[in-house]
């Protein structure tokens, strides 16, 4: 009897040795080295976040600045200077290239009027990139929020090839593109960054259905973070 014992407890410390060594041997699995991404941003414009009336699926203040974002190293804005076009080809107000210029502020000339009711930009990126994250600063000048928020990444520019849908915040489908889970937000000098989850694609489409205080469209810049497909 007391030799099997002692056989089950040398049994049970071969186990548990086993064990503490594979603990201890190095994960075979590479991972990629990660860091917060370098963004710039604008001026406030309005202190505090007021919420706009009557909005549903509105998402509350976070109260503080985001958190930073971590993506690859070697992560940058692929966007900067990319060729990019509009379903509203005639802008109200300025011209569709200064949405990829850089220049994030809301004072008036820094930000492009589109026509009512939905609209879509469209940037080139002119070659396959994994996409990390999308900033988005519509207008914040004022306490606004945007309605029916689309973003897609696709291979084409007619989004047909691999079209992948990274943000969507049309509660009724009225954009036609399907019913999306996210939430309202108030436009503010942050931006709206989405987490794009390395999806792979050339085209960003970003679509807009008018705001709570007029039927217009309005973009000042759009930051698309990722890195070349190798």
């Amino acid at each position: 009897m007391v030799a099997k014992v002692s056989s089950s407890r040398a049994k049970i410390s071969v186990l548990v040795l086993l064990l503490l060594c594979l603990c201890l041997i190095p994960s075979c699995k590479k991972t990629t080295p990660q860091a917060p991404l370098n963004i710039e941003l604008p001026k406030p414009m309005f202190v505090g976040t007021p919420q706009p009336a009557q909005v549903p699926n509105l998402e509350k203040p976070l109260g503080k600045l985001r958190p930073p974002f971590f993506a690859p190293v070697g992560t940058k804005n692929v966007a900067l200077g990319k060729p990019i076009t509009a379903s509203d080809e005639e802008p109200i107000i300025g011209e569709i290239e200064m949405i990829t210029d850089s220049d994030k502020e809301a004072a008036d000339g820094s930000y492009v009027e589109l026509g009512p009711f939905l609209q879509h930009v469209t940037i080139d990126l002119e070659a396959k990139y994994e996409i990390y994250a999308i900033l988005i600063w519509h207008y914040h000048k004022q306490a606004r929020v945007y309605f029916d928020i689309v973003v897609q990444v696709a291979d084409d520019p007619d989004f047909i090839s691999n079209v992948k849908t990274v943000f969507n915040n049309d509660i009724d489908n009225s954009a036609g593109l399907g019913v999306g889970k996210d939430m309202h937000y108030v436009e503010t000098n942050e931006g709206r960054l989405i987490d794009a989850k390395g999806v792979q694609g050339r085209y960003v489409r970003l679509y807009s259905n008018g705001n709570n205080a007029n039927d217009l469209n309005h973009y000042i810049e759009v930051e698309v973070y990722g890195k070349p497909v190798e």
